[in-house]
C-alpha cells in the first residue's frame, strides 16, 4: 500500500515570491504539491499550513506549533515533510528532534535556495527527494533532506548563503543519500521506540559568543535575562582568565543562584576538549558547568530550551543534557 504522507507548510523561500521589497512567502501548501505531481505516484498526500513566514521570523511559539501539528496527526499518517525556510531550519530540525522523539515515523524537513516557481529552481527536487525518503521503509526520526543529503536533525549546519548545496551534517557522516530517484541508507536507526511528545519549552536560553576584549558585564547581563546561558569560547573551549575579563566572579555569582552554562566552542569541526588547556581546564574545575562537545549551536541551544521546561534542578539538567538524541552527542 502507498504512504500517506502530510505536508506541512511553513513558509521560506521555497514558498516565495518576489516582491517591490524582495523575496515574501506568499505560496500556499496546494501550490507547491503542483509544481511536483510526481510524488502522487508513489504516495498519497494531504497538506496542512500553520502559517506563511520567512525562516528568519520563526519563534519557539512556531516550534510549538510544529511540535502540536504533528502529534495531533501522528496516528493518521505514515510520514511528515516540513517545508522551511533555510535561515532557521537547522534550529527547527534540533528542536523537533527534542519534542518529537523516538519517532519511527519520518519527519523530513526540506526548503530551498530559489523559490519553487523559478525555472532554475532547486525546490522542487528537494521537495520530490523529501516525499520520497518520507515513503520509504528505511526513513525514521528528525532529518534535513536537501541536495540529495539525508542529514540527521541534529548535525545539520547551514554553511552557504546562495548556493544549492547549503547544509552540512557537522562532525557526523550523511545519514543517506538519493541519487537518480535512489535512497542509499548509510545509517538507521536499529531502536524501535515508542514516540515521545513535548509541546512545552524554556524560551530563556542565550548564546554568547566571545570575542578578544568583551568583559564580564556582557556575560553578567545575559545571565539576568536567561535561565541559562551558552558561553562560545575558542579553540577546544577556551575561556579568559584574569581581572580583565572578570568571568570567574559573573560565573560565581550566577552559579549560586542556580543558573545553568553550557561552555562550546566557535570552532565548527571536532567540538570542544576544555581539559587540553589551562584557559578551559581551570574553569571546568572550579565550576559545575556543562560542556558541549560535539554539539552544534543549534542543537545545544533547542535542548536546553526543552530540558528546562521539564526541570531546573542541576542533576536533572545534567542528566538530560548528557542524553543523546537523534545522534546529538557522539565520540
Amino acid at each position: 500500500m502507498r504512504k500517506k504522507i502530510l505536508l506541512i507548510a511553513t513558509g521560506g523561500t521555497i514558498a516565495s515570491h518576489l516582491g517591490a521589497e524582495g523575496l515574501i512567502p506568499e505560496i500556499g501548501a496546494q501550490e507547491l504539491l503542483k509544481c511536483v505531481p510526481e510524488i502522487f505516484d508513489f504516495c498519497e498526500v494531504d497538506a496542512v499550513q500553520p502559517y506563511n513566514i520567512d525562516s528568519t521570523n520563526v519563534t519557539p511559539a512556531h516550534w510549538v506549533v510544529l511540535a502540536k501539528t504533528i502529534k495531533e496527526n501522528y496516528e493518521k499518517y505514515d510520514g511528515f515533510v516540513v517545508c522551511h525556510g533555510t535561515d532557521t531550519m537547522s534550529y527547527t530540525a534540533a528542536m523537533l528532534s527534542y519534542l518529537v522523539q523516538n519517532s519511527p515515523k519520518p519527519i523530513v524537513l526540506t526548503g530551498s535556495q530559489q523559490p519553487i516557481d523559478k525555472e532554475d529552481t532547486d525546490g522542487r527536487i528537494n521537495l520530490r527527494d523529501s516525499f520520497l525518503y518520507a515513503a520509504s521503509d528505511v526513513a525514521s526520526d528528525v532529518v534535513i533532506v536537501f541536495q540529495g543529503k539525508v542529514i540527521a536533525g541534529t548535525r545539520a549546519k547551514k554553511v552557504r548563503t546562495k548556493s544549492f548545496n547549503a547544509f552540512t551534517s557537522v562532525d557526523f557522516p550523511n545519514l543517506g543519500v538519493i541519487r537518480d530517484g535512489k535512497i542509499i541508507q548509510y545509517i538507521q536507526s536499529k531502536e524501535k521506540k515508542e514516540p515521545r511528545f513535548y509541546t512545552e519549552l524554556d524560551e530563556k536560553v542565550g548564546l554568547l559568543t566571545l570575542t578578544p576584549g568583551v568583559r564580564g558585564e556582557i556575560l553578567d547581563a545575559y545571565f539576568k535575562l536567561h535561565d541559562a546561558v551558552v558561553l562560545s569560547g575558542y579553540g577546544t573551549g577556551g575561556i579568559p582568565e584574569g581581572e580583565y575579563y572578570g568571568f570567574y566572579d559573573v560565573i560565581s555569582r550566577w552559579e549560586k543562584k542556580g543558573k545553568t552554562l553550557v561552555v562550546t566552542t566557535q570552532v565548527q569541526q571536532e567540538g570542544s576538549d576544555m581539559n587540553v588547556y589551562r584557559v578551559g581546564r581551570g574553569l571546568k574545575n572550579r565550576f559545575d558547568l556543562l560542556e558541549s562537545y560535539s554539539m552544534t549551536y543549534e542543537s545545544i541551544i533547542t535542548k536546553l530550551m526543552w530540558i528546562l521546561a521539564i526541570t531546573k534542578e542541576d542533576e536533572g539538567v545534567k542528566k538530560l543534557f548528557y542524553q543523546t538524541v537523534n545522534y546529538d552527542l557522539i565520540g
